[in-house]
C-alpha cells in the first residue's frame, strides 16, 4: 500500500502551510496518508522525535517521506534508522549542517550518510535561495553532495512556510507532481 508520512517543522503542526493541501492531494491519488502532530513543537529533541516516529509510524517500499525545515532533518535522522528501503523522500527547507547564527539542537552531526542513501530509492531536496533561516540552497547542496538524488532550487521562496516571516504557503502543487 502506497503510504505517506509528512513531518512539519519547528513550530508548527499538521494544520500549517501546505500540510492539509498536500495530505488532501495524496489521499485522492490513493496513498494513506499520516500527517502527525510530532511531540515539543517548539522546541523538538531528534532522540524523542525519531523513536516517536518509528512506533506510531508504516515504512514499506511504497513509503514516500516529506518533511518542511527541522521535519527534512528528521528524515534524514529516520532513514539512517529504518532497516528498509523506502520509494522517495522530499526535504523542503532541509539542513544537514548547523548555520554559526542558529542555536539549532536538532542537528545529529555524524550521520551515516552511506545508510541513509541505501533507504531511499529517490530523494528530492528544495530549497529557495533567500530562506530568511539559513536554510537554503547551499543546504540543498550540501545534502545533495552527500546523497545525490535531485536538487530543486526555488527562486525568491523563502522558507516555504513560516509564521515568522508571513509565508502562509497554503498550496504547493510541484511536490503533488513530484510524488509517485
Amino acid at each position: 500500500m502506497k503510504n505517506a508520512i509528512i513531518f512539519h517543522g519547528t513550530g508548527s503542526t499538521g494544520k500549517y502551510f501546505w500540510f492539509p493541501y498536500l495530505k488532501e492531494k495524496l489521499e485522492k491519488k490513493g496513498f494513506e496518508v499520516w500527517l502527525p502532530d510530532l511531540p515539543n513543537k517548539d522546541n523538538p529533541n531528534i532522540n524523542e522525535l525519531v523513536p516517536f516516529v518509528l512506533k506510531n509510524g508504516k515504512f514499506n517500499s511504497e513509503t514516500v517521506l516529506i518533511g518542511h525545515s527541522s521535519g527534512a532533518q528528521l528524515i534524514l535522522n529516520i532513514l539512517e534508522k529504518i532497516d528498509i528501503k523506502i520509494e522517495q523522500a522530499i526535504l523542503v527547507s532541509g539542513y544537514a549542517e548547523s548555520l554559526a547564527e542558529s542555536a539549532n539542537s536538532n542537528i545529529k552531526p555524524d550521520l551515516d550518510w552511506n545508510k541513509i542513501k541505501e533507504n531511499v530509492e529517490n530523494i528530492i531536496f528544495i530549497n529557495s535561495d533567500n530562506d530568511p533561516w539559513g536554510w537554503d540552497d547551499k543546504q540543498g547542496r550540501a545534502m545533495f553532495n552527500k546523497l545525490g538524488g535531485i536538487q530543486i532550487i526555488m527562486h525568491n521562496e523563502g522558507h516555504m512556510g513560516s509564521v515568522s516571516y508571513n509565508q502562509p504557503y497554503k498550496e504547493f502543487p510541484l511536490l503533488v507532481d513530484l510524488i509517485h
